[in-house]
């Protein structure tokens, strides 16, 4: 199964979005797939307040797992990748990619009474996920 397949496995599953980036391509970059979910535990929904979409978190995680030992690469690299998700989806920002604030109750519960989460955010896992694909395959 490809890491663009398995991540969206992975989402629809139950894992967050940022775990289910980082995890389907942890093992072939040297990191266990269950520690990469742990690792990426916290980053999912923009960590919780909207922010930075988990999905784009986990994906950078996998940039700076491929080429975190020289700054200037993980600094073009994590900025390729922003400038590409923002083109290809319009913002990298979880709260403007959903159209609601889900730091908030309120925002949450327009999230789910409009099935964001199951249908809106598996295609921000699957996005992530090509585009990382296509910069380490590089």
């Amino acid at each position: 199964m490809s890491e663009i397949n398995e991540s969206v496995e992975l989402f629809e599953n139950g894992y967050m979005c940022s775990q289910a980036v980082f995890a389907a391509f942890s093992p072939a970059l040297g990191l266990d797939k269950e520690m990469a979910l742990k690792i990426g535990a916290c980053f999912g929904s923009g960590m919780s307040k909207g922010e930075v979409c988990g999905a784009c978190t986990g994906a950078l995680m996998v940039l700076g797992l491929k080429y975190g030992e020289s700054k200037e690469k993980s600094n073009e690299t994590c900025e390729r990748f922003l400038d590409e998700f923002k083109s290809e989806n319009g913002s990298y920002i979880c709260n403007d990619l959903l159209g609601c604030d889900i730091s908030t109750p309120e925002g949450v519960k327009s999230a789910v009474e409009n099935n964001l989460f199951n249908e809106f955010c598996p295609k921000m896992v699957e996005s992530a996920s090509k585009i990382v694909k296509e910069i380490i395959n590089e």
